[in-house]
């Protein structure tokens, strides 16, 4: 498989979707990291109450919009794909951390 154009050297649209496609092989692979990072934390949080803890999900988007600013990343798109994100995350962490005190496999 060859490296996809950078966009800007695109000229058809099958260009563009074999780089979209590209960077979403990425992102999947990625978005499986960060939920292997949610499994550690429901395997270290002591009470199911830290899963879900408001400062952090504030302090977590603050953290992208700077990073987004930065990359070029409209915050329009940032900041609601994070937040969805987030509550995706903290509802795999509940179940990780309730199926990890019954006795259950991630």
């Amino acid at each position: 498989m060859t490296e996809p154009l950078d966009p800007d050297s695109c000229s058809t649209m099958e260009e563009v979707r074999e780089g979209v496609d590209a960077l979403d092989r990425r992102l999947v692979a990625l978005l499986a990291e960060r939920q292997r990072y949610m499994g550690a934390a429901a395997r270290i949080k002591p009470r199911e109450e830290e899963v879900r803890l408001p400062w952090r999900i504030e302090q977590v988007v603050q953290n992208v919009l700077a990073e987004a600013g930065k990359q070029g990343l409209s915050a329009r798109i940032a900041e609601p794909v994070w937040r969805e994100l987030i509550e995706q995350s903290i509802r795999y962490e509940a179940e990780a951390w309730r199926r990890q005190r019954a006795g259950g496999n991630e």
